[in-house]
């Protein structure tokens, strides 16, 4: 299917202030994803703290896989199962495969999505996110997950905020440290939704039964940007709170089906749910 650019979406930072923000002396958490997930913008620096961290803990790029199944699994079941036709992708990430839009539009061409990430590798790709199919419509923000006030603003140039959307939040609010705020970001971001709404969340968690994860996420607090927060699945749950859960509930990413948890497959500690806004 043919796709066209939406040029009047596109960021208007310069060039040049994008390479300053850059920083290619520290790794970064979206760029190490990226490496995992087998594409090509990242940077020695990253690789090789990709690398160290999949010493202290082996399984850890299993969690990228997981996480782009899970979400090309959520899409799915909203888009063909529930009807749902505009999405909001908050912390979006480096485009690889099966970005959100991709795996919307495919199934429904007319989907809109706005895709929201303040990393300025990200932005500075934002060109690549920033297409769609003719029916529909693909656009992008350069904003915090904390500005909620921008971020809902500026997605109304592009979401009709009087119809049902899905709030995607993969891996993301990992990043806001202190429990309250972050458990009120998301919350403040669902109440300005309209019922029928879906949270689509995951986050990586801490586990006794994992405890190399423990390391691993030590290792790059030391030595990465940002910070991240583990948090246990009683936790993680919590971000649903007020909403439905459908499916298996909160469990780990690579095992959410919209039916039931597939318990098949060896479980990470990422954890993901996807709820509804009654």
């Amino acid at each position: 299917m043919s796709e066209r650019p939406t040029p009047e979406t596109a960021p208007e930072t310069a060039p040049d202030e994008l390479r300053a923000r850059i920083n290619t002396a520290q790794p970064h958490t979206a760029r190490i994803w990226n490496y995992w997930l087998g594409g090509k913008d990242n940077y020695d620096v990253d690789r090789a703290a990709g690398d160290q961290i999949r010493q202290l803990h082996p399984g850890i790029g299993e969690y990228a896989r997981a996480d782009r199944r899970f979400l090309g699994a959520a899409v799915r079941h909203l888009v063909d199962k529930v009807g749902i036709r505009q999405f909001l992708d908050v912390g979006t990430g480096l485009p690889t495969a099966d970005n959100t839009h991709e795996v919307a539009q495919a199934l429904a061409p007319e989907s809109r999505v706005v895709y929201v990430d303040n990393d300025p590798l990200v932005l500075a790709h934002a060109r690549a996110l920033l297409t769609s199919t003719p029916e529909g419509r693909t656009a992008y923000l350069d904003a915090d997950l904390r500005d909620v006030d921008t971020i809902l603003e500026h997605a109304a140039r592009t979401l009709d905020l009087s119809r049902p959307v899905a709030l995607v939040l993969l891996g993301v609010v990992i990043f806001i440290e202190d429990e309250e705020e972050a458990r009120g970001v998301v919350r403040r971001i669902m109440d300005a939704l309209p019922s029928g709404s879906h949270l689509v969340l995951s986050h990586t968690i801490t586990s006794p039964a994992m405890p190399d994860v423990d390391a691993a996420v030590a290792f790059w607090n030391e030595h990465g940007t940002p910070k991240l927060t583990q948090r246990t699945p009683a936790q993680v749950a919590e971000f649903f709170d007020g909403l439905e859960l459908i499916g298996p509930g909160v469990v780990s990413c690579n095992r959410w089906h919209p039916d039931v948890a597939d318990e098949t497959v060896e479980e990470v500690a990422m954890f993901g749910g996807v709820a509804v806004k009654r």
